[in-house]
């Protein structure tokens, strides 16, 4: 199999790296790039922000379906457009809010389901509503549940226009401390516009600053302006490929996407892009210095690196696929798009980039060109000047690897030490759900929220809805809940439309309605409803009740999220090690090479909330971040490992093993620590977005590649393998480094 392996590599690399076929190759990307650019829609085009969090099955999907077939007039996307005026809501300024409902509900938005016929109210009734401050109402609109962002955006520019020819003023542009009448949108609708603004705003921004700064790096690190843009050329037909397949696949219903997937699969494609193009880059300069025809080197080169690169592309490729088991929509969603992006971004690695490199050839690297000895003396003898000498020079660097080397067990313990160390830091973690939390301060919804939490209660921002089937019973069921403590308000009974036994309740909570106080509530709520449901005789488990509303969504996104948790991270750990095992043939490295990436993500998780809660002062981080850190950090933080203990493999059959393992991390250092800045640098452009979920990812994953750049990797790993000497190798074994290391 091994044989077969290299004989694939081989025959790969002489199609990429032959004389008539690179030119195939570029016109292939080209021709493919511009084909479905043409006749495919865009990526961003077809995003849907709207996509539910979760399937049919699930307890806040089955009360939404129950409120749209027996409670019409109360279902639906709720978006609360909050009036207020800092001095005061005067009558005058009540009978045009008046005016304003009577015109929506006789020429409803398109996209609007209901609004309540607040218009009809005596003048006197309807100043009841406003806040005891006499500050602020509260105007529910519902819009249909299918509908997306851009489409509330529009209806909402509308009402803002016939707001405008009613009372002169744009409600929504005036400042809330201004005197005048303001209005603001919160609410499930308000929150989903403002949340995909933040992504449309940010994708551009993203994409730039992304761009510039892996163009900065790769011209510090090769100093050449032609070979800088050479692995972003091949990201850049990536991305041109990627985006037409993923607006396809989307057109055509088999995958939904968001705008938070595409922002962060466009981070991921710049980072893992380019880091296997460094890697393939770095071995065909090595080659270009001893090998003197610029084909032969780059075979060289694909031969070498070729194997790790898809063994790397695979390994991502095979635990991102397993996201498609999450119950929580937002990670299922991840799959597809991810798959596609890392598959196309590493057969753009091994192809068409080394097909660019193959045209180029030497000129790549211009002014800084790599040559042989032999022709390093030509050029010499052409100039009349004498031939340069490198000087040998004894780096920090260098000593720190030797004392790894020599000193295995301490470095190993030291290191494990501090990783552990900081991952106990996980324990201290503080998470949320509240999405509201990370939208900045000046966001309509957060806005509106807070005017709600001043002049009313946090409780009416998003009510909990209580569906029960009596059965034709009559419950106590209002009396109990109205003597919760966590209460503040109930609606009274409902009765649904066309089944009078099904009955509604609506409750205001005390606390905020999308805080980890409130979700808790949730399973007394449940077992409050029982209760009552027992007393009229009807058992456990044989009547039907249902919970909606925010928290109830929220609560199921926690308890969700918590079961993917626990069903996906051991599903990647096993790919991974089974990968790694294919890959090096050695269960002892399989074991340790895995153990360093659990220990690797948990102190980054330690690390990161060091960072997040210390120095931005931030009190909690999202639920699912967790999670979606070891996504990445899981499927890409091997790679490093891969890399190395690959060289390794391959070198130890040659010469002693510490000086296999010596001269490999030489070898490997330089490329694996520019490769883990640039992935950690495109990671941390996230926390340039202002969305706070995004910036809390970005540092946490961007931690995480840093220590396994320049710990995990330098320290921890070549320390491990020097330390297990040919154990390191078990089952399997190498009888040249055995030979060799007897004869010591």
């Amino acid at each position: 199999m091994e044989k077969n392996k290299a004989s694939f590599i081989q025959s790969f690399a002489g199609l990429v790296a032959g004389k008539r076929s690179k030119w195939g190759i570029l016109l292939a990307w080209v021709s493919l790039a511009l084909l479905l650019n043409l006749t495919l829609p865009q990526a961003n085009s077809l995003v849907d922000d709207s996509a539910g969090n979760f399937d049919g099955t699930k307890a806040p999907s089955q009360a939404n379906a129950i409120m749209e077939e027996e409670f019409p007039d109360e279902s639906g996307l709720p978006a609360l457009v909050v009036w207020h005026k800092s001095s005061g809501i005067e009558s005058a300024e009540l009978e045009s809010i008046q005016q304003i409902i009577k015109q929506l509900s006789e020429n409803p938005l398109p996209n609007q389901e209901m609004i309540p016929p607040l218009h009809n109210l005596p003048p006197e009734v309807l100043a009841e509503e406003v806040s005891e401050d006499g500050n602020s109402l509260i105007l529910p609109i519902f819009f249909h549940d299918s509908v997306d962002a851009d489409k509330l955006q529009k209806d909402f520019q509308l009402m803002s226009e016939e707001i405008q020819s009613i009372i002169g003023i744009n409600p929504f542009d005036e400042d809330l401390q201004s005197g005048e009448l303001s209005a603001r949108v919160t609410g499930p609708a308000g929150i989903l516009m403002d949340a995909t603004q933040l992504f449309s705003a940010g994708d551009l921004s993203l994409t730039i600053i992304t761009f510039a700064l892996v163009l900065t790096v790769l011209l510090l690190i090769y100093r050449s302006p032609i070979l800088a843009f050479i692995p972003l050329i091949g990201v850049g037909f990536a991305f041109a490929i990627i985006s037409p397949l993923l607006g396809w696949l989307a057109q055509e219903g088999w995958i939904v996407y968001d705008s938070q997937g595409i922002s962060i699969m466009t981070v991921l494609l710049f980072g893992a892009g380019t880091d296997y193009c460094l890697f393939l880059i770095s071995r065909f300069r090595y080659y270009l210095k001893i090998e003197r025809n610029k084909l032969i080197a780059l075979k060289y080169a694909i031969s070498d690196k070729g194997g790790a690169i898809l063994m790397s592309g695979l390994t991502t490729i095979t635990a991102l696929s397993f996201l498609l088991l999450a119950d929580f929509g937002p990670i299922q969603r991840f799959s597809i798009p991810f798959v596609v992006a890392i598959f196309v971004v590493a057969l753009s690695s091994v192809s068409l980039v080394p097909a660019l490199l193959a045209i180029l050839g030497r000129k790549a690297f211009f002014p800084f060109t790599p040559r042989t000895p032999e022709m390093e003396k030509e050029l010499a003898n052409l100039k009349g000047k004498p031939i340069p000498v490198k000087k040998e020079r004894t780096r920090i660097v260098e000593k720190v690897r030797t004392f790894v080397i020599n000193r295995a067990k301490l470095a190993t313990i030291v290191t494990t030490l501090v990783l552990v160390a900081l991952a106990s830091f996980v324990f201290h973690i503080n998470y949320t759900y509240d999405t509201l939390s990370s939208f900045p301060e000046d966001m309509s919804s957060r806005e509106g929220y807070t005017v709600i939490e001043n002049s009313f209660h946090e409780g009416q921002l998003a009510p909990v809805s209580v569906i029960v089937d009596t059965r034709g019973n009559d419950l106590d069921l209002f009396e109990r809940l109205e003597d919760l403590a966590y209460v503040k308000a109930i609606s009274e009974p409902n009765m649904g439309k066309n089944n009078e036994d099904i009955m509604m309740l609506q409750l205001d909570l005390e606390m905020n309605p999308y805080s980890n106080e409130a979700m808790d509530v949730i399973p007394d709520l449940k077992e409050v409803v029982t209760a009552s449901l027992l007393s009229v005789d009807i058992e456990e488990g044989t009547g039907e009740f249902w919970i909606g509303g925010q928290t109830a969504e929220q609560y199921e996104i926690r308890e969700t999220s918590n079961r993917d948790v626990f069903i996906l991270v051991p599903l990647i750990i096993s790919i991974i090690a089974l990968l790694v095992f294919l890959y090096l043939r050695s269960i002892t490295a399989m074991i340790y090479l895995t153990l360093t990436v659990i220990v690797s993500y948990f102190s980054a998780l330690g690390l990161g909330w060091l960072v997040i809660h210390y120095v931005i002062g931030a009190d909690a981080i999202q639920g699912f971040i967790p999670l979606y850190v070891f996504i990445f950090l899981g499927a890409l933080g091997v790679d490093y490992n891969l890399f190395l203990k690959s060289s390794i493999w391959k070198k130890a059959p040659h010469m002693p093993l510490n000086q296999a393992i010596h001269e490999s991390v030489a070898e490997t250092g330089p490329v694996i620590n520019s490769a883990g800045i640039i992935l950690a640098g495109t990671f941390s452009v996230l926390a340039t977005l202002p969305i706070q979920i995004l910036v809390h990812f970005g540092i946490i994953t961007a931690i995480g590649v840093l220590i396994d750049t320049f710990i995990v990797r330098p320290f921890l790993v070549p320390a491990i393998t020097t330390w297990l000497g040919e154990k390191a190798f078990w089952p399997g074994k190498s009888k040249s480094l055995k030979e060799e290391s007897s004869s010591q």
